[in-house]
């Protein structure tokens, strides 16, 4: 995908060529007076700032809730329950219904492989006991030992959830998510007869997120913690910072070879409201220069001998110091030469 690059604050050292193109664009004038010589004053003048320039690189992405994980089902019979399409399902409630008892949503990284009963022990069933303690379930220790008292707690729970009092749980009442979810998708409908393994539905996190798959040639922008700007649907901005960089393969086509690609996710530093996918624009910092001498890129001038100059107005005198530029970003351009200083006054040819 192209990436734009847009005038704002943004990080980045643009190449040789793009530096080249930027003075090209703004079709620089030509000095017309030697150093140290005299003139009137110039129309317009700006001084020049010690700044922090950054240069952004903007690439097309989606607003939605991340990727999706397939609840599964791990007993056999009818689904007679499914939460809505767009719902949110937290922990202790029904993630479906299987013959119409519930499969109870509990959080945890730990899938259930096997049925808890007295006297298993393990890292299974330690999570099991912190949900059951969260749910507000007493009389056991949370110690990854499955007790009699573990067990007549489970009845309380099982009561309350309208199931046989068994006081053993078995791995097809329950589904571990590591926090609430959203239902993105119902891959099953009320009156689907599923086995072992079937899909019943799709979720995600609750919380929105941006997506950005990139090019492997902008990889140097995926950097995992790195800080980016969201341009929203609705135009606002907000900040964000990527949590989460996985290289993808896409298939050619008609013949064509695999290619190779980032996917880049990003989390949002403040509150942002998503009601499904929709479009945004994802800028990333591709190279930061901080404290450096900068001025409008429209005050460079193209010396006769070669390279770049500014126009010093001091008062009723003006002179051409040559410069070296640097990092162009917001529409200025860092520039380096002898005795400027912040403050120093250029000129800006009309």
């Amino acid at each position: 995908m192209g990436a734009r690059r847009i005038a704002g604050m943004v990080a980045g050292v643009l190449s040789a060529g793009a530096v080249a193109a930027a003075i090209t664009v703004f079709n620089l004038p030509v000095a017309g007076e030697s150093p140290g010589s005299a003139a009137s004053t110039p129309v317009a003048t700006v001084e020049i700032a010690k700044l922090t320039l950054v240069d952004r690189e903007s690439h097309d992405g989606t607003l939605g809730h991340g990727d999706t994980t397939s609840v599964l089902s791990r007993g056999s019979g009818t689904v007679t329950g499914l939460p809505a399409e767009g719902a949110t399902v937290t922990r202790g409630k029904a993630i479906f219904r299987l013959d119409n008892e519930p499969v109870t949503l509990l959080y945890g990284s730990l899938p259930a492989y096997r049925t808890l009963s007295t006297g298993v022990k393990g890292a299974d069933v330690k999570q099991f006991e912190r949900n059951l303690r969260a749910l507000g379930y007493r009389g056991f220790t949370v110690d990854g030992t499955y007790s009699w008292a573990t067990a007549s707690a489970v009845r309380d729970w099982q009561d309350d959830l309208g199931l046989t009092r068994t006081g053993t749980v078995d791995p097809g009442q329950i589904v571990y998510a590591t926090g609430a979810v959203r239902v993105d998708s119902l891959t099953a409908q009320v009156g689907t007869v599923v086995g072992p393994g079937a899909v019943v539905e799709k979720v995600t996190g609750t919380s929105p997120m941006a997506t950005v798959r990139l090019d492997t040639s902008s990889g140097r922008l995926a950097r995992r913690g790195a800080t980016v700007r969201v341009t929203l649907p609705d135009g606002k901005v907000v900040p964000g910072k990527i949590i989460k960089v996985a290289t993808f393969v896409s298939q050619g086509e008609n013949g064509e070879a695999d290619t190779t690609g980032i996917k880049v996710t990003i989390g949002f530093t403040s509150k942002v409201k998503s009601r499904g996918a929709a479009a945004v624009t994802v800028a990333f910092t591709a190279g930061k220069r901080p404290n450096v001498l900068a001025v409008p890129v429209a005050a460079l001038l193209a010396l006769a001998e070669g390279g770049y100059g500014v126009q010093i107005v001091d008062g009723s005198l003006t002179r051409v110091v040559g410069v070296e530029t640097g990092l162009f970003a917001d529409g200025k351009v860092e520039i380096t030469g002898n005795g400027l200083q912040a403050g120093m006054k250029v000129a800006v040819p009309s």
